[in-house]
């Protein structure tokens, strides 16, 4: 059965998340339906990683297997003719060795969260940003996030219902970027890592938001993380701010990044 490797973006907002949930819309339950009308069914597609109900995509990449063999252009044609109106598209489509897989194929993941200042409610992009009324301080942020860099045990900033095996992650950046963007003052938190624990990178830019907000001192970031406890986190920012912005792998099927 070919195999074909399928970049994803989607608008979380009208999704329970990605994982295809019984009695509720999700992405992958979409995608899935979206493939039986092109061969019969049932199809199962895994991703590189699952993201919560709110949380968007500009680049998730998943695969799926087919009984025949589709021309790439074709196959995402086809797709986003039967997703829609829903706001999910495949935005790209190369095929893939029978042993490539979505996730455990996977050398890295990045993720983008906005964060919006500004009092007046937000318009063109609700539900794309978390948005908060007070200016925040940059520097002092950056200066929290140095504590976070490097391989920890980030249990402080997992959900109390993570199923990883381990809180040992190794955060390979945390880049803090001002931006004056069209709506308003923006903060834009670019991170990058392997992988990511569930609710990790909401748990640190909500801990940071109060390192910016003058609520925490940026030493504060480094004994919540030494403490090991979920009671020592700052608060969890909500999801419609965040985005899985890109999969890493040693061959990527769609080309080098531009």
């Amino acid at each position: 059965m070919p195999r074909y490797a399928l970049k994803v973006e989607y608008h979380g907002a009208p999704f329970a998340g990605w994982q295809r949930q019984a009695d509720q819309t999700s992405v992958q339950g979409a995608i899935e339906a979206a493939l039986g009308n092109l061969e019969p069914g049932p199809h199962t597609i895994a991703a590189a990683g699952r993201t919560d109900a709110g949380v968007h995509a500009l680049a998730q990449v998943a695969h799926c297997d087919l009984a025949r063999i589709w021309d790439p252009f074709r196959l995402s044609e086809a797709l986003n003719y039967h997703l829609k109106p829903l706001p999910v598209a495949v935005t790209a489509c190369a095929p893939v060795a029978d042993d490539w897989h979505a996730r455990f194929s996977a050398t890295g993941r990045r993720y983008l969260f906005r964060l919006l200042m500004r009092r007046a409610p937000a318009t063109l992009d609700a539900g794309l940003v978390w948005q908060v009324p007070h200016r925040l301080d940059a520097a002092a942020m950056r200066a929290g996030a140095v504590h976070l860099i490097g391989r920890h045990d980030f249990t402080t900033f997992r959900s109390s219902i993570c199923q990883a095996a381990s809180p040992v992650k190794t955060l390979d950046a945390l880049d803090i970027e001002e931006l004056d963007a069209p709506t308003g003052p923006e903060i834009r938190f670019h991170l990058r890592a392997r992988s990511f624990l569930h609710n990790q990178v909401r748990s640190l830019v909500g801990t940071l938001e109060r390192v910016g907000a003058g609520a925490w001192p940026p030493d504060q970031v480094r004994a919540a993380l030494d403490a090991r406890d979920r009671a020592a986190c700052g608060p969890v920012c909500p999801p419609q701010g965040l985005y899985l912005a890109g999969v890493g792998y040693d061959n990527d099927p769609f080309g080098p990044r531009d």
